[in-house]
C-alpha cells in the first residue's frame, strides 16, 4: 500500500456505491455489535430513527470527552443546546413527512490515515473501520475537520453520486453537524488539544 491521498473520482465513486448498495440487516441504524472508533467503545444499538441513533452517539462521545478534559459551563450549554434544538431541527426532517432515510454502511473514521492506494491494483483501499449502518452523509463529518486532507474536490466527487438528502438546503448544516462528533473523538485521542474545543 502506498501512503498518498486516492484519487476522488475513483475513491467517492467506490464509497458511493457502498453506501447505497448496502442493506442494513434489520432496516435499522446501528451494528450487530459494538466496536471501537480510535480506543472509544462506541454502543451500536439498533434503532429505527436516525436522530434518535445519532443523538445516543454525540452524547456517549461528549460524556467521555468531559470526563477526560473537564467540565466546562458555557461548553456544556452549548452542548445541551445542540442536542434539543439543533439535531431535532437538522435531522428530524430527514424522516419527516414521508421521507424514506436509508440506513447505508459507513466506513465511520475515513480519513486520509486510514486510506491508501493498492499497489498492486492502484485501487483505493480502507481500513481501521468503526463501521456501522448510518446516514450516508455522516461520513463526510470527519472530511469537514480543518486538519483532514480530504478536501472540497471529495465532497464534489461524492456529490456527484449520491445527491444531498432532502431537505437539500441543510446538507452543509448537517455534515457539520455530523463533523461534532470527529471533534469530540479528536479531544478524547488527544487531550488537550488546543482550540478544537473552541471550535
Amino acid at each position: 500500500m502506498e501512503n498518498e491521498l486516492p484519487d476522488p473520482v475513483a475513491f467517492c465513486a467506490r464509497l458511493a456505491e457502498i453506501h447505497s448498495t448496502s442493506v442494513s440487516p434489520t432496516g435499522k441504524f446501528g451494528f450487530m455489535v459494538p466496536n471501537c472508533h480510535g480506543k472509544i467503545l462506541q454502543s451500536n444499538d439498533w434503532d429505527d430513527d436516525w436522530a434518535s441513533f445519532y443523538t445516543k452517539l454525540l452524547v456517549s462521545f461528549f460524556q467521555i470527552e468531559i470526563e477526560i478534559n473537564g467540565p466546562w459551563r458555557k461548553y456544556e450549554e452549548a452542548f445541551k443546546a445542540i442536542v434539543t434544538t439543533v439535531i431535532p431541527q437538522l435531522l428530524g426532517p430527514l424522516q419527516a413527512d414521508g421521507h424514506i432515510l436509508k440506513p447505508s454502511l459507513v466506513h465511520g473514521d475515513l480519513w486520509e490515515e486510514n486510506a491508501a492506494i493498492d499497489l498492486a491494483s492502484g485501487d483505493p483501499v480502507v481500513f481501521d473501520a468503526s463501521a456501522f449502518y448510518a446516514h450516508n452523509e455522516y461520513e463526510l463529518g470527519t472530511w469537514r475537520r480543518k486538519t483532514i486532507k480530504f478536501g472540497r474536490s471529495y465532497f464534489n466527487q461524492y456529490l456527484q453520486n449520491i445527491p444531498p438528502s432532502e431537505p437539500a438546503e441543510q446538507w452543509d448544516d448537517r455534515i457539520r453537524l455530523y463533523s461534532l462528533k470527529f471533534n469530540l473523538a479528536h479531544m478524547i485521542g488527544w487531550p488537550g488539544a488546543p482550540f478544537v474545543r473552541e471550535e
